[in-house]
């Protein structure tokens, strides 16, 4: 059946002073369906069964290895304030299908990682790629992991860089397989916090936008809660998100920054507890204040508190049938600038457009022209009739989680982004329209010819209603 809420391509992205506040009374609870093997559901009908299996693995570099996020550094890290993870959550539902959400402190896993994961998944497990989420928290304070136009390594790193890719690539292949060995009757139960540190960091300036601080700007401080227990009542894994930028911290130390803070300190409340986090669409949101290890671990505490906060409060069941869908669309870039431009930026001052257009004029040499358009995968996961998980790749602004939930109703929408395919921002019309580093700066950082085309939030929008409209079908 068709998504509930009418969905029109012609409108421009929400109000800028449109934020979660202003609308959260929109959404309609939907009817809870409670999802225990051994009780039925709400209104007297048949059982809703549903199975969960979780695993953790460490996935900190043993060795010295570059850092991911910041162009600014000039040598690689220096040691580790806790460890990197990479956790997993496995559903089945009572008809047998199944579905791994994978975690990774990490600053995001680009798509050639992300197939060969999924291939990986899927040969030995039978696990459809529409089935496997791999979301990161976008943390600054881990390793590299693809080797960008912004880095420039030395060749020992690049090897480094390398062999640690391929361990990386097996303990993700590894933990997902361990989830769904892990498997057995629990019941989900679904909730939102809130915690206030994010900030939109689009700051208007007479010089126009700079990554700042903006107070008026669109937020979103939602933190949805996924609370897992055992049939017996104990807890076995926590789900929560947030939409902001997992950068306060700029070192050289190995750290998952707030999230992996806030993960630590809800494992610690929660003995025996998994702790699971899941990045926002936090494209255009910074933690305010930051730059101090103190503010993060702040930030941190902050996070798991209205965790705990949310699961101290009634939580609604959910469960039913699991669907899930993956929609690879053509995201369109604009016009590809004359080669006589792309050759003319070989001799810039600005070393970062220097090798950008190298790698564009080895592409024209190579394919005859650049490309028109990106394969962006947009993924939904559907659990019964009332809750979609919607997994976006790129770095999402927050736009897109706003309209998202106030379209499809914000207690029954849990919208993250980092997922899959972390290759470049996701900007809104509106963001794209304003410009600054969300809306086209930072393409050239990411190797990329130009800003994306002024259909991109329409496209998108359109993929994930019809990824939804498939699952309910």
């Amino acid at each position: 059946m068709p998504s509930k809420q009418a969905f029109s391509v012609e409108t421009d992205s929400i109000n800028p002073l449109l934020n979660r506040r202003h609308f959260v009374q929109l959404g309609a609870l939907a009817g809870a369906a409670l999802t225990a093997r051994q009780v039925l559901s709400a209104n007297g009908g048949g059982s809703q069964v549903m199975r969960v299996g979780v695993a953790k693995t460490v996935i900190t570099p043993e060795q010295s290895l570059w850092m991911a996020g910041y162009a600014s550094r000039d040598k690689p890290s220096e040691g580790k304030d806790h460890d990197l993870f990479a956790k997993a959550l496995a559903l089945e539902d009572a008809q047998g299908n199944r579905a791994v959400l994978v975690t990774t402190d990490l600053v995001g896993l680009p798509k050639e990682l992300s197939d060969r994961i999924a291939e990986r998944v899927e040969k030995n497990t039978g696990l459809s790629r529409a089935a496997l989420i791999l979301n990161s928290s976008h943390t600054h304070s881990g390793p590299i992991v693809q080797v960008k136009v912004y880095y420039k390594l030395p060749e020992e790193q690049v090897t480094a860089i390398t062999e640690y890719i391929q361990t990386l690539e097996d303990k993700l292949v590894a933990v997902a397989e361990a989830a769904l060995k892990d498997l057995e009757p629990g019941k989900l139960e679904y909730g939102i916090g809130e915690c206030g540190f994010a900030v939109n960091r689009r700051e208007y300036t007479l010089n126009g936008i700079i990554i700042g601080v903006n107070p008026i700007g669109p937020v979103d401080h939602d933190v949805p809660v996924l609370r897992i227990t055992k049939p017996d009542g104990s807890l076995k894994a926590v789900v929560f998100g947030y939409a902001c930028h997992n950068t306060t911290l700029n070192f050289y130390n190995f750290n998952g920054d707030y999230a992996g803070y806030a993960q630590a300190n809800l494992e610690e409340a929660l003995p025996g507890c998994v702790a699971m986090f899941v990045a926002g669409c936090a494209g255009d949101q910074n933690p305010h204040p930051r730059r101090k290890l103190e503010l993060a671990q702040q930030h941190g505490r902050s996070l798991s508190d209205s965790v705990l906060k949310a699961l101290s409060n009634p939580m609604r069941p959910i469960g039913g049938d699991l669907r899930c869908a993956y929609q690879l669309t053509d995201l369109p870039f604009s016009p590809a600038p004359p080669r006589e431009k792309i050759e003319a930026e070989l001799a810039s001052s600005d070393i970062y457009l220097q090798r950008r257009a190298k790698m564009l004029l080895e592409t024209l040499d190579r394919e005859g022209k650049l490309p028109e358009t990106y394969p962006y995968p947009v993924q939904v996961w559907s659990i019964g009739e009332d809750f979609d998980w919607i997994g976006l790749a790129g770095e999402a602004v927050v736009d897109y989680s706003l309209r998202l939930k106030y379209e499809l109703g914000p207690e029954k929408t849990w919208v993250c982004s980092y997922c899959n395919d972390v290759f470049a921002y996701i900007p809104s019309l509106r963001v794209l329209r304003e410009g600054g580093y969300e809306g086209g700066q930072s393409m050239v950082y990411e190797g990329f010819h130009g800003p994306w085309a002024p259909q991109v939030e329409q496209v998108v929008l359109e993929a994930v209603h019809k990824a939804i409209d498939q699952n309910h079908s």
